[in-house]
């Protein structure tokens, strides 16, 4: 699935309802809070703090999947394009960042990345 099609889904999900798309600063309340969940998560996983006895397992795929969610809606309400915002993202990584990290035995400069 691309990102147009991750927002082309979220929209026809959202459409329907009366209120539509929360405010952008909600949305963005609502993306920390989802963070902070997969935070939680990956601290639980990987860090020192252990769940609770009766706290159920969590997913970080879940987790993960509302972050995109979130994402989606809050691209859909101001009008960008994600396929395009992410090459665009990706390219400046590429650029900034070439030479910056030693590559695994075997990869070359075909990504992007490497000595220039």
């Amino acid at each position: 699935m691309s990102l147009k099609d991750l927002q082309a889904e979220i929209d026809e999900y959202i459409r329907p309802f009366a209120d539509g798309y929360w405010p952008p600063l909600a949305n963005l309340a609502r993306l920390t809070e989802e963070v902070g969940e997969l935070a939680r998560e990956l601290n639980h996983r990987f860090g020192p703090k252990t769940k609770k006895r009766d706290e159920a397992d969590g997913s970080v795929a879940l987790e993960l999947g509302d972050i995109l969610f979130v994402v989606g809606c809050l691209a859909n309400q101001l009008g960008i394009d994600l396929d395009d915002a992410f090459r665009r993202t990706l390219e400046k990584y590429r650029t900034r960042d070439r030479g910056r990290w030693a590559l695994k035995d075997g990869e070359g400069a075909s990504r992007g990345e490497g000595e220039a």
